[in-house]
């Protein structure tokens, strides 16, 4: 695949004119995908697709396009020459962009992580395994995914990672089901086994009577893809420089006034161990770490290189829309096994859905319960809750109303798979944290 990409690259080079440049990110994968419904395998497959994303620039005037190729040269290079003359009849017509900046300093790179992947039938054997007497629901995907970048000025950059993620459910009824996730880069079935066996405890509390608790606030336990939903949100205005400048970020408040959040809390974008490459569209490398959240003071913003042109600053590498693309929250000293016991009498939430900002400003977030929602009486869950409203700032939920976070943290990959697999993801504890709000 890289030698391939290198073609592409040569073969871009050679279509220039006078003055012009351009820039090319590659995206590609080789994917194994099986869906499950009822513990059965509905649907299986092999995908193989290759697309690039060239900039032709002259000046300060540039037009985009994209292609998705088939991996045969003799195929592709015409479908490349009519990409970038169409590229180049466009960008005639196009005013100068002021806020145009690419990489014009050459700094090459590889990365090419070990493929540990087991074949795709150990790993379905496994899951059915798993499923057997239950309705299982799911998907499994797992494989390479590559990513690269080119100019004309000689750079390249190269990222290979091979990991999986099976996203899955234990369906009850109606909507009782128990929801969770395994992802990485080595499949361990003794680490998937514990999500089992810990799904299935949860799945016969879903036996149980469903409970309504009145509105009000509650010591609540949020397991880490329900922490990750707060941070996802979090994430949706909060970082970027753009936003910082605009004021329209919705840590206004950390920035410009005294508000913080718990000092255990440590929010870094980890490109060194994440699954997005560590370069980006126009060339610049991301740095290992760039610290968001230091000990619940705000670090440091993600900055574009359209925003460093735009504010005559130094970009960091930060993609176009300035959101974290690997985020890793700090680990805590609560262990796992001692949740439920540190909890004693409150609710514990495995997922949360359609968040949505109540108030910006204030960093105010509101969304639903999802799926197994707990309600736990001293230390112990004893039974479902029906889906409640949550109405909190992150002001109080990870700061002055933290309690702990758990010490074991938990790697979660993007399940989105809509044009490719989600190179994004997230290394999180889970949160304990009192007087969390509950609306309806």
């Amino acid at each position: 695949m890289q030698d391939y990409f290198n073609e592409v690259a040569s073969e871009l080079q050679g279509h220039l004119r006078g003055s012009e440049v351009f820039t090319c990110s590659f995206a590609a994968e080789e994917s194994d995908f099986v869906r499950f419904n009822h513990n059965e395998i509905r649907q299986a497959g092999r995908v193989t697709q290759r697309k690039i994303a060239v900039d032709l620039i002259e000046g300060q005037r540039h037009v985009a396009g994209d292609l998705t190729l088939g991996g045969a040269m003799e195929l592709d290079r015409p479908r490349i020459a009519a990409l970038v003359a169409d590229l180049r009849d466009k960008r005639a017509q196009v005013a100068e962009d002021p806020h145009l900046l690419y990489a014009t300093e050459v700094k090459s790179s590889e990365r090419v992580s070990p493929a540990k992947l087991p074949d795709a039938a150990a790993a379905v054997a496994d899951i059915q395994k798993a499923g057997t007497g239950r309705d299982l629901v799911g998907i499994y995907a797992g494989g390479g995914i590559h990513a690269g970048f080119a100019n004309s000025l000689g750079q390249r950059n190269w990222q290979t990672t091979h990991s999986f993620n099976f996203d899955w459910s234990f369906y009850k009824q109606a909507d009782k089901a128990v929801k969770t996730a395994y992802a990485g880069f080595e499949w361990q079935p003794s680490e998937f086994a514990r999500k089992v066996d810990w799904a299935g405890e949860q799945l016969k509390v879903l036996d149980h009577p469903a409970k309504t608790i009145e509105p009000g606030r509650y010591r609540v336990y949020l397991a880490p893809n329900a922490l990750l939903e707060v941070i996802g949100m979090l994430s949706w205005g909060g970082f970027g420089l753009k936003a910082h400048r605009t004021k329209q970020t919705t840590l206004i408040k950390m920035i410009e006034g005294d508000a913080r959040m718990n000092p255990s809390v440590s929010l870094i974008e980890n490109a060194a161990k994440g699954v997005a490459p560590n370069f980006q569209q126009n060339g610049f490398l991301r740095p290992d770490h760039v610290t968001l959240i230091d000990k619940g003071s705000f670090g440091t913003c993600l900055i574009s290189p359209r925003s460093a042109k735009e504010y005559g600053v130094a970009t960091n590498g930060a993609n176009a829309m300035e959101v974290p693309q690997s985020v890793e929250f700090s680990a805590g000293a609560l262990p796992a096994a001692d949740v439920l016991k540190q909890l004693g009498t409150g609710v514990y939430v495995n997922n949360l859905w359609y968040l949505n900002y109540s108030d910006r400003n204030a960093c105010r977030t509101t969304g639903m319960t999802r799926f197994a929602t707990f309600w736990v009486e001293n230390g112990r869950i004893v039974g479902p809750l029906n889906v409640m409203r949550f109405d909190e700032t992150i002001y109080r939920a990870l700061g002055e109303n933290l309690e702990a976070l758990t010490a074991e943290r938990e790697f979660i990959l993007d399940a989105g798979s809509y044009y490719q697999r989600s190179t994004d993801s997230a290394h999180l504890p889970g949160a304990l944290i009192d007087d969390f709000t509950f609306t309806l």
